[in-house]
């Protein structure tokens, strides 16, 4: 099984949104990724593709020389096949392509999956933001990755 990674298109929106409800307890609207992809020029989204089927996307917010992941979502029928990783290296590969020096998130207390994902890419804690999430005012961990340039 290949797992593609391509930017994200107007057209993946409706396959995005499928996978952004089913992912999250506030989901972004259409109109959010709409204008990421089309306005935000400090944006960049990708896709995961397995046999031309949009299965994960993740996105990034390029300010200056660090990189801040906004979202990334996997399909919960391909979570634990890699699709996870193959975005984050994506987002990794994209931010040394830009010249990015540093990577940050936010990710939930609970998310221990993600964070120990996180963890095998370099991302390592470096505080909290009590009460972050407005649906259950649950923590998030904030997390930084160094970046090693291409010529560094």
């Amino acid at each position: 099984m290949e797992i593609t990674i391509r930017r994200m298109d107007i057209e993946d929106l409706d396959r995005i949104m499928e996978i952004e409800i089913e992912s999250f307890t506030t989901p972004w609207p259409r109109n959010s990724f709409l204008l990421e992809i089309t306005k935000n020029q400090l944006a960049r989204y990708i896709v995961a593709e397995i046999d031309g089927l949009v299965v994960g996307y993740g996105g990034i917010w390029l300010i200056i020389d660090e990189g801040h992941i906004t979202n990334i979502a996997v399909d919960k029928r391909y979570r634990g096949l890699g699709v996870g990783k193959r975005i984050i290296e994506g987002l990794i590969e994209l931010c040394k392509d830009s010249g990015i020096t540093a990577m940050t998130l936010e990710v939930r207390k609970s998310n221990i999956i993600a964070q120990n994902l996180y963890r095998r890419y370099g991302f390592v804690e470096s505080g909290l933001r009590p009460n972050y999430y407005a649906d259950d005012n649950e923590d998030a961990i904030i997390m930084w990755k160094k970046i090693e340039n291409r010529g560094d």
